[in-house]
This record gives structure tokens, sequence and C-alpha cells, in this order.
């Protein structure tokens, strides 16, 4: 039975009170949650958990009601093993879990932010249950298929990860078990062009998640999925586009933007986009929160149809 458990207030999200939510037998999903008006779910991406909203988030829930959640395999959420073709870390297991969590929560209907990770679980969120969104952001990511297919030197070189991650169980998990905190720290600071903005205290408390031998196998698992069969999944859907209004945002001194034309790869899966990038890597949220934030209130607070 579904189940809701308060864990008190967040230590990361200012006025946020944390919950587990019970969403099936086996998968239940830690979330921060605070705000009224419309609801508003946003998703992290690796190595990060729900904390890396922490500087927007507080603002945001001055209009919404802000249910900020970890991913399942991340954070304190349910690391179930990977199944079959790592069938439970594909990204349509992992965009059901959320909308099982806003159901739960009594929202049918809802807008979403998502970045890294959490922007491809959004964007398969808004493919497979059109009608439960009504707004989806992306942030630094280009579309899953489309990187895969355009991989070159310079992608492979700069995305290393995505190609380590995948390796057979246990070779990526052993090594980076050796030492966590070093592979976390260079993950970040190779991400972020904004010296100082993942604060020692945030970072405390990605490592504590990041130290755990689950976490680093779903974390691996959850790549393995995207490099198969969120392939397959997305190969299947190849002629569908979202219908929700995508706003995509990327750093301009980061990866993505240096690659693709962000805004035309987002324009093959989606009617009607518009973005650009600001002025700082690959997390926005904590390299560049004025900004941000300025542009999720503008897209979001859009009259609504």
């Amino acid at each position: 039975m579904p189940e809701i458990v308060e864990h008190g207030a967040s230590p990361f999200l200012k006025n946020f009170r944390l919950i587990d939510a019970r969403i099936t037998a086996d998968i239940t999903l830690r979330a921060a949650i605070a705000g009224s008006g419309p609801p508003l779910l946003l998703l992290h991406g690796h190595p990060q958990t729900h904390a890396t909203w922490h500087k927007i988030a507080p603002t945001l829930a001055e209009r919404f009601t802000v249910i900020a959640a970890d991913l399942r395999g991340y954070g304190d959420s349910s690391k179930p093993e990977g199944g079959e073709k790592q069938i439970h870390y594909s990204k349509r297991a992992m965009a059901a879990d959320q909308v099982a969590l806003m159901r739960l929560l009594g929202h049918d209907r809802f807008a979403i932010v998502g970045h890294d990770r959490g922007a491809r679980v959004a964007h398969r969120l808004a493919l497979d249950w059109p009608d439960a969104v009504e707004r989806l952001a992306v942030i630094d990511i280009a579309p899953t298929a489309t990187m895969y297919a355009r991989t070159d030197k310079a992608f492979a070189t700069r995305y290393f990860w995505w190609f380590f991650l995948i390796q057979p169980a246990p070779f990526p998990e052993t090594l980076i078990l050796n030492d966590p905190a070093f592979f976390l720290r260079h993950h970040i600071n190779g991400q972020s062009k904004t010296p100082g903005a993942t604060g020692e205290e945030i970072f405390a408390e990605y490592l504590r998640c990041y130290s755990k031998p689950e976490t680093i196998r779903a974390i691996c698992e959850d790549y393995r999925a995207a490099a198969g069969i969120d392939l397959e999944h997305d190969a299947a859907d190849a002629d569908k586009r979202v219908a929700a209004p995508l706003l995509a945002l990327w750093g301009g001194k980061g990866t993505v933007g240096a690659l693709y034309d962000v805004l035309a790869t987002w324009r093959d899966k989606a009617l009607d986009v518009r973005g650009g990038p600001l002025d700082c890597g690959h997390t926005l949220q904590e390299e560049a929160p004025d900004a941000t934030l300025a542009a999720l209130l503008d897209f979001l607070g859009e009259e609504r149809t």
C-alpha cells in the first residue's frame, strides 16, 4: 500500500520538509516538499541528489508547490537490482516512479524541471504520460539518442563516464568505490565552470550517498540502461514528440552547447521549444542560480492552457 512517512525539515532546502513516499511494495522515493500553488516537480542529475536545488527551490516554492525528488537509485530513494537489460533503471521505469509520486501527493498534472539524468527521465515521462505534463524544462542535455548517435572523439573525451560506467559489473563499481571522494570531486570539478559553486556542505551530502556501494551499483545500471534499453524505447518512439511546451537551458561554457545545436536537437523531439545558454558550466542551478531562476519563472509563469 502506498504511504508517506514524514522526516522533518530538510537540512538543505530552506522551509522544505522531507518525506519518504512508498509508491510500490519495492520502491520508496525520498522527496522534499514546500510551497503552494501549481505543482512543480524537480528532478536532479548525476552525481547529485535533490539537494542540488537548494539555491533556487525556496524561491520557486513562493509560487509553486515544489516537490524535489531523489530518482530511484540516487540519494535516499530505493536502489533495486537492475534486472534483465537494466529494465529497472530504464528511464521509463524511473519516470513511472515520479508519476506515481505526484499522484500519491494529489497531482495528476504538473510542470517538470529536470537537470542531467533527471531531464532524461522527464523527457521519457513527457512521452509516456503526455496528459500529466503541463510544461517541461530540461537543463544541459541534448536528447540521449542524439548524443549517442553523434558520438565522436570530442564527446567521448569530455563525457568519458558515459562509456566507463556502462562497462560490465563490477569493473566501474570497484574502481569508483576504491576512492569515491576522488571520483566525485573530479567529476563535479570537471563539469562545473564556476569554482566554489558546489559548496563543501553540499559536496559532503553528495558524497554521503556516493560512498554507498548500492548507490554506485544503481548509477552504473542507470547508465547501462541509457546505452541499451533506453535507446530501444527511443527508437520505438522515434516519431513521437513532446506535446508540452519545452524550455532548454544549457551552460554556455559546457560541453552540450559546444558540441550541439541544442535547440535544434530538441525541435526534433518536441513541438514547442525555446531556450538558450547561461554563462556557466553544466550545473546551472548551482553555478548560475539567479539566471536559472529568472528563466524558469518566466517560462513556468506563462499563461496556462
